[in-house]
């Protein structure tokens, strides 16, 4: 019975529960994934600044602000089939491998970019140019609907689990400095070319950038090499078959490596509901205040406000650069203290200030306007720079992808995508131009809601996954510690047994700080 006792109650690390981080791999794996979204975002970029122009192109017998709508419809479109896109290559990637699903989702990104720019007009076949941009869309978000999921994943299992938060910050750094080249490139021809040269062939150069970014980014996708928490998975499984006498904890990880994507999905809805409420929430907060700022915020200044169009272009170019100057800052400091103090106190703030500070943005000229959008950038870097590192600890490594990938696309597809198209439409009929304002303070109310029920991961393994530390010498520390603090308990257990207190076996006990090293089920 003592025994029983002490094993139960001194449950340590061994050398092979955690990981060294290999570097380079580690390198290649951020800069691969992040140029992932490098690319998709330039796309988005460019879409979103010339999307009066392509109202011109494509819808040109509407009025300008049906233009505007028509073009954000198509937008929006894309986001439609993101689902479909997760619900095919998440539970794929689960299976297969997350590397060989990200290099196909880069080529479809990186053709149906490309296409985009050869496109011809509605003057030159009429109906068939619009259905031919939604064609293009439509593949775009079916590729989307696998990339951020899996590059997030992907990250997030190849980062030591200490600097999480700041590996995983690169992904949306490159999702900033993709939208910024897009919509500066988009900034520099608004300057150099007339409006007439613009709406003949100017707005088609930066869709034509869009294939050699995807060749590179392909490039270095084919040179990367599994994660390590799916080959630990893979490997246990192999090493139970070999045996031939699997335990039924090996025997359950067999029975999920072996099922069908259907399984993967039933199992992620009804055993894993909790988490998917809480990703949906925290996607909503990010998304909505992310394409409020990068699609809908320069359309709405020249539109709307009446700015020109290269003062709204600069302006969000700026709140961008901002972003970028300070997103890995903040995956730092989650890292530090914690990812749901950032969504916290982030959802609260855009909650509190979001009607003050589009008042500030409708005050023309340049200085309270640029407040305005300065303030905008830095509620949304609170939760750029902390959802990579967040969303895919709420995920067991056998269905992190999966997961990640419905509840993810789900949320965008109902409220980040479908922004741009919902703020203008309310604007152009209630013509309230602080309608945009409202609808961040739901997005933020809804997110600090989600982030209450957020369980901290900042520091801990993955659900499932081995502990993850930078170097052997960490590794050996971390075990040190871990051994040392079983022998405290198991010699606490010793005493309250001298003393003629009997603890139970399977009450829980707290595991004080080691209890960030240990292995999470």
């Amino acid at each position: 019975m003592v025994r029983t006792l002490l094993r139960r109650r001194k449950k340590s690390l061994s050398p092979d529960d955690v990981k060294v981080a290999d570097k380079p791999a580690v390198r290649r794996a951020v800069s691969a994934a992040a140029l992932g979204n490098t690319m998709e975002w330039f796309d988005f970029g460019v879409y979103a600044y010339v999307a009066a122009t392509l109202g011109k192109v494509f819808f040109p017998s509407s009025s300008p602000g049906a233009q505007v709508i028509s073009t954000f419809a198509t937008f929006a479109a894309a986001f439609v089939v993101r689902p479909l896109g997760g619900l095919v290559f998440g539970p794929l990637g689960d299976r297969v491998g997350r590397q060989k699903v990200l290099a196909v989702t880069m080529i479809m990104m990186a053709i149906s970019t490309l296409a985009v720019g050869f496109l011809p007009g509605y003057k030159s076949i009429g109906l068939a140019a619009p259905i031919l941009l939604l064609l293009c869309r439509l593949v775009q978000g079916f590729s989307t609907g696998g990339e951020y999921a899996g590059a997030t994943t992907y990250i997030a299992e190849y980062s030591p689990d200490r600097i999480r938060g700041f590996l995983g910050s690169w992904l949306d750094f490159g999702t900033f400095v993709g939208y910024s080249l897009g919509s500066g490139m988009v900034t520099v021809l608004t300057g150099v070319l007339s409006e007439d040269q613009m709406v003949d062939w100017g707005w088609r150069i930066p869709f034509y950038v869009a294939g050699p970014l995807g060749l590179i980014g392909l490039y270095m996708r084919l040179r990367l090499d599994e994660t390590p928490a799916f080959q630990e998975a893979e490997e246990r499984g192999r090493e139970a078959v070999a045996r031939g006498g699997a335990t039924p904890e090996e025997e359950e990880r067999l029975e999920q490596a072996r099922m069908s994507g259907k399984g993967r999905l039933k199992e992620v809805i009804t055993q894993h509901w909790q988490a998917m409420l809480v990703c949906i929430g925290l996607v909503l907060l990010y998304n909505v205040t992310n394409y409020m700022v990068t699609s809908y915020l320069p359309t709405y200044m020249s539109t709307t406000l009446g700015e020109p169009d290269l003062t709204a272009q600069l302006l969000v170019l700026g709140t961008m650069v901002l972003v970028v100057l300070t997103i890995t800052a903040v995956g730092r400091s989650s890292d530090r203290y914690g990812r749901r103090p950032l969504f916290l106190w982030g959802g609260a703030a855009m909650v509190v200030f979001s009607v003050p500070v589009f008042q500030l943005i409708r005050q023309g000229g340049i200085i309270l306007p640029a407040i305005g959008c300065a303030i905008l950038g830095l509620f949304l870097v609170c939760f750029a720079g902390t959802s990579a590192a967040t969303l895919p600890a709420l995920f067991p490594t056998h269905l992190r992808y999966g997961g990640l990938s419905l509840a993810f696309n789900f949320s965008v597809s109902l409220f980040g995508g479908t922004t741009p198209l919902v703020a203008s439409a309310l604007v152009n009929t209630t013509g309230n131009e602080l309608v945009p304002a409202y609808y961040l303070m739901a997005a933020g109310a809804i997110g600090v809601v989600s982030a209450l029920f957020l369980r901290e991961t900042a520091g801990k393994p993955l659900r499932g996954s081995s502990a993850m530390v930078e170097s052997e010498e960490e590794a050996r520390e971390m075990v040190a510690r871990s051994r040392t603090h079983a022998g405290r308990r198991a010699r606490d257990i010793w005493l309250q047994l001298r003393r003629g207190h009997l603890p139970h076996p399977h009450l829980p006990h707290r595991s004080g700080k080691s209890g960030r090293q240990d292995r999470q089920d």
